[in-house]
């Protein structure tokens, strides 16, 4: 996860010259974030939600750093709150954006975390639901590369927890990874996470 932070603010290289307040405000959270400052990201990109309510990447930013933290979590108390977090920080974009791909993942990764957290609590309850918001966002965008690559890892984790077979998915990795190749963000702060994943999943293929 620390590659998904470094590698997603190299991608971001403003000049400091002509940036707008949104454009130094995601800049410097993306900044911290990188830094391992992950609750004073969060604040920021809070901040920067409440400015900008027409725009859904700050709120995605809530949601994905404290679901990211909450993967590296083990205290309960925590993952709690980072979670309800990340939901409530979610759902303000998803009623705006039902069927936003992007989004979509994002509420896959929630569920997941849960599940990861506490597996023989959360497997049976949200696992049927995780693959639902999946199959809703390939359904959208497949050629999103996200929406590949978390399905894939999703699908990857249950196959090896149930003993299956995992070599038809490792052919979706490297379709993930021809994907990225191709896939271009809207701007510096869209999301475009996600290959160096792709590529340790091909590579444990191998």
């Amino acid at each position: 996860m620390k590659h998904l932070i470094v590698l997603l603010f190299a991608t971001i290289s403003f000049s400091t010259f002509g940036q707008s307040a949104y454009e130094k405000g995601m800049q410097s959270a993306m900044g911290l974030w990188s830094e391992g400052k992950n609750s004073e990201a969060v604040a920021m990109f809070e901040r920067i939600a409440t400015a900008e309510k027409e725009n859904w990447l700050p709120n995605y930013y809530v949601a994905l750093v404290s679901t990211t933290t909450a993967f590296a979590t083990k205290d309960k108390t925590q993952v709690d709150a980072l979670l309800k977090k990340a939901q409530a920080a979610l759902d303000v974009e998803l009623k705006k954006q039902a069927n936003h791909p992007e989004l979509l993942v994002m509420q896959a990764m929630i569920h997941t975390a849960w599940i990861a957290f506490d597996p023989m609590t959360n497997g049976m309850k949200l696992s049927g639901t995780v693959m639902e918001f999946y199959g809703k966002a390939e359904a959208i965008a497949p050629e999103n590369p996200r929406v590949v690559l978390s399905k894939t890892e999703f699908e990857m984790g249950s196959a090896k927890f149930f003993g299956t077979d995992t070599k038809p998915l490792c052919a979706k990795a490297e379709k993930a990874i021809e994907l990225f190749a191709t896939f271009k963000p809207e701007s510096a702060f869209h999301p475009n996470w996600g290959l160096d994943r792709a590529q340790s999943m091909v590579a444990a293929c191998k």
